[in-house]
């Protein structure tokens, strides 16, 4: 459904050029008890549900597929992030996880505008 589109592997990229957001935290800018790995999989989940609720037409298999490449996406995020997966999060690297969990949801969505379509 998104991962094998050119906007998700621009996404994997961006990504993947934006590590110095999570090499350069300090234990002084460290606000959050949350951890990397945490944050990425309550803003996905919480994205994903609101994807769903927003496209209620979506057919029981389409929901599975999503959750399939979902658990997919989590997978190579944490392949980006490896070693940063277990720290905790700054405000900075809190609020670029924020906006780049948005943009995926942006993927599904422009999928799901296109299957529905």
């Amino acid at each position: 459904m998104v991962i094998d589109k050119p906007a998700y592997v621009e996404l994997i990229d961006y990504l993947t050029s934006n590590l110095d957001v999570f090499r350069h935290g300090s234990a002084s800018e460290q606000s959050s008890n949350k951890i990397i790995e945490d944050l990425v999989e309550q803003e996905i989940g919480n994205q994903i549900i609101i994807l769903c609720t927003q496209h209620d037409e979506l057919e029981t298999n389409h929901r599975s597929i999503i959750v399939r490449e979902v658990d997919g996406i989590v997978y190579d995020i944490q392949q980006v992030l490896g070693v940063f997966w277990g720290q905790k999060a700054t405000d900075e690297q809190k609020e670029f996880l924020e906006e780049f969990v948005g943009l995926i949801k942006n993927v599904f969505d422009t999928a799901i505008a296109n299957l529905l379509d």
